[in-house]
């Protein structure tokens, strides 16, 4: 059955999707979810720990609503859920909860309907803003985070050059008001990938940025990156192998690396696959809760039946 599962994700390794999957759905009149616990292990279902991470909970999420999946980046705040899809559209929902609101992201570069227009694979956010890298499109929008207004938009010089399925991928932006911004890439410089530091805010004409290096487990891509209290940067890295399928590697660099080389790298902190639940991870979000750092996971489906939207909650070990 694995083989299948794999054969059949096999032509999603950039997150592509046929097209008629992005065609306009006709939305039920209200969207609903269902959030079947999942175990961590399913050979073990005690099993509590992968690497640094301790397992909080997890759920298979399924919807009516054809719009629901494809989770390309999100936001986790005061346990809801606001997740990008690759197809152009703003989920949000509560942890457990039973409903979810669907809406096409209102502005952005070409149509909202078109994946290749606003395929939304990472988003930073911070107070009242937020940020949005398209990868098709390679620029990045700054938003209202109530509002969903448009503040600014740029298409940076230096990410002109990314390629469309494997561009813009995964976005921080750091303590001081700098960001980062990785391409997925292919990983032929060594094995290393694009990525740009830049002064402020990309959103912004004529923002300087540096070029930089990004260095992933060997055979693997980033997918989202997260920033943790104190400075440190977590990073999810996701492998498609046969027969193996899809597999997620966890990596944390800390703050003092950006300083002292151009070339960024964590160090491996969790493994994510089989029988431990994995598939398509490429979401990720840290948030604080009874004083521990609280990790999130999210799978992307590709909007494709034979995948699973999956959303996993850990602690971060110590």
């Amino acid at each position: 059955m694995r083989i299948l599962l794999v054969l059949a994700a096999f032509p999603l390794l950039t997150t592509f999707a046929p097209l008629e999957l992005f065609s306009e759905p006709v939305p039920p009149e209200r969207t609903t979810l269902r959030m079947t616990p999942v175990p961590l292990d399913e050979r073990d279902p005690v099993r509590r720990q992968v690497g640094r991470l301790v397992y909080l909970g997890g759920w298979h999420i399924q919807s009516n609503d054809p719009r629901f999946g494809g989770v390309s980046a999100m936001h986790v705040d005061g346990g809801e859920v606001t997740a990008l899809s690759d197809a152009g559209s703003v989920i949000r929902f509560r942890v457990g909860g039973a409903e979810a609101s669907i809406a096409p992201i209102a502005a952005g570069p070409g149509r909202s309907a078109e994946k290749g227009d606003r395929d939304a694979e990472a988003m930073a956010v911070a107070g009242r803003r937020l940020w949005i890298a398209f990868e098709g499109a390679n620029q990045v929008w700054r938003y209202g985070r109530r509002s969903w207004r448009r503040l600014a938009s740029a298409a940076p010089p230096a990410m002109k050059r990314w390629s469309i399925n494997s561009g813009s991928e995964a976005m921080l932006r750091l303590e001081d008001g700098r960001f980062l911004v990785f391409a997925e890439g292919a990983g032929r410089s060594g094995g290393t990938s694009a990525a740009l530091l830049f002064d402020g805010d990309p959103a912004e004409e004529g923002t300087k940025a540096t070029a930089l290096r990004y260095r992933p487990p060997e055979g693997y891509r980033i997918t989202d990156a997260a920033l943790l209290p104190g400075g440190g940067m977590l990073f999810l890295n996701r492998r498609f192998a046969i027969p193996a399928g899809f597999t997620a590697k966890l990596t944390l660099m800390p703050p003092q690396a950006l300083r002292r080389d151009s070339v960024l790298a964590g160090a491996e902190i969790a493994h994510l696959e089989a029988p431990v639940a994995a598939d398509n991870m490429e979401a990720l979000s840290v948030t604080r809760e009874e004083g521990r750092t609280i990790v999130w996971i999210a799978s992307d489906d590709n909007l494709n039946p034979i995948q699973r939207t999956l959303l996993l909650k850990f602690a971060l070990a110590e």
